[in-house]
């Protein structure tokens, strides 16, 4: 094998600073787990037993590229309730990161910029240059709240999109209705695409889920249904938006990832009805139990939704304070994976209680120790 088989494009990526911490913790026994981004809990035995139902009924070859209609029919229904008089298109993706891919994929060409807010979900810059876009990346630190007179001045004829999450991972915060509004309404007015990442759409908790395209028909949204319903791994996602950009989605589609799974996409009619509201509910105790055990050691930025908190290293960087945390067994992620600073790391409550309480009394027991000695 030649070196020179790799392309040029793989050169500016790395594997995840995530698998990193994985590496480095592969010896620990029985480590405490505040690391990994998706819910803790059985997936819901309705959404099971449609996946199985649909395996036995034979549904397992191709969809149509889209997804299936009665799937795109429920989605769209939920959407005419949420947003009134749009007629926005729908498709099911492999993924929200499916979703995300395409999108980038279909409206990027070489030069062209997209604005990032720093921490972003690691995937993002990648997809940028991966299209051959210019990552623009705006620092948001200390609250993580955009501000949009600092995008208006970062966006230049080359702008062609602008790509945000709320709830945000790394960081769980929420964006306000306000600032969505004002986002929004910049993007229609410099003819630049924005896209909302909608996946933690669920796991909103102190304020109803907004989104930003209910202030702009032309907002582009990727959602799924993974992190909602426990089943990440069955890679089922979905876009809506302008039907021009859904079209091109959807021819791209068919030579990428052809559709998305036949039985999760059964099974998605399934989790589409089911109610979460208890789940929520018991993420936000877990929330609430971390911000109050942690809130007297760490910085921490007002959080709303998601799963994560994203505390600022109460000494040192945030790398040689996730190398002490994985010495005592606990596993979370330098916030350096996530953006250009190396000043905070992530940690999800996704778990268990007891294991989200041990993994709590321990981030408290090492903010108070003498970094001289770590």
């Amino acid at each position: 094998m030649s070196e020179q088989w790799i392309a040029k494009r793989m050169h500016s990526i790395e594997m995840s600073g995530i698998r990193k911490v994985f590496e480095l913790a592969r010896d620990l026994k029985n480590p405490i787990n505040l690391s990994i981004g998706q819910p803790h809990f059985p997936v819901p035995t309705a959404i099971k037993e449609a996946a199985k139902a649909a395996i036995d009924r034979d549904l397992n070859g191709y969809t149509l590229t889209q997804g299936i209609p009665e799937l795109r029919s429920k989605i769209s229904e939920d959407l005419q309730r949420r947003l009134p008089g749009q007629d926005r298109a729908v498709m099911i993706t492999s993924g929200t990161s499916g979703a995300l891919f395409l999108a980038m994929t279909i409206v990027i060409d070489p030069g062209d910029e997209v604005i990032l807010f720093d921490p972003y979900f690691v995937s993002y810059p990648h997809l940028v240059t991966m299209s051959g876009g210019v990552p623009v990346i705006l620092d948001t630190y200390p609250d993580f709240q955009i501000d949009v007179n600092r995008v208006a001045a970062a966006i230049t004829p080359r702008t062609k999109a602008i790509v945000f999450s709320s709830p945000a991972n790394p960081t769980g915060v929420v964006i306000p209705p306000e600032t969505l509004r004002d986002l929004a309404h910049l993007a229609r007015d410099r003819n630049v695409l924005l896209i909302s990442d909608e996946i933690y759409r669920t796991f909103h908790y102190d304020t109803p889920f907004r989104s930003a395209a209910e202030f702009d028909s032309q907002v582009l949204c990727v959602d799924g249904f993974g992190k909602s319903y426990g089943i990440t791994g069955w890679r089922l996602g979905f876009a809506h938006g302008p039907k021009v950009l859904i079209e091109e989605m959807n021819k791209l589609q068919q030579f990428t990832y052809v559709c998305a799974p036949a039985p999760a996409q059964y099974a998605g009619l399934a989790a589409w009805d089911f109610a979460t509201d208890e789940i929520v509910a018991q993420y936000r105790i877990k929330r609430d139990l971390a911000v109050a055990m942690l809130q007297n050691h760490f910085e921490i930025a007002p959080t709303g939704g998601a799963f994560y908190l994203f505390p600022k290293a109460p000494w040192g960087t945030g790398s040689e304070f996730v190398r002490a945390a994985i010495r005592e067994s606990l596993l979370i992620i330098p916030g350096s994976v996530f953006g250009r600073r190396d000043t905070h790391f992530r940690m999800s409550y996704a778990v268990e209680n007891s294991v989200l309480q041990r993994g709590l009394e321990l981030l408290v027991k090492l903010a108070e120790m003498n970094p001289r000695v770590v």
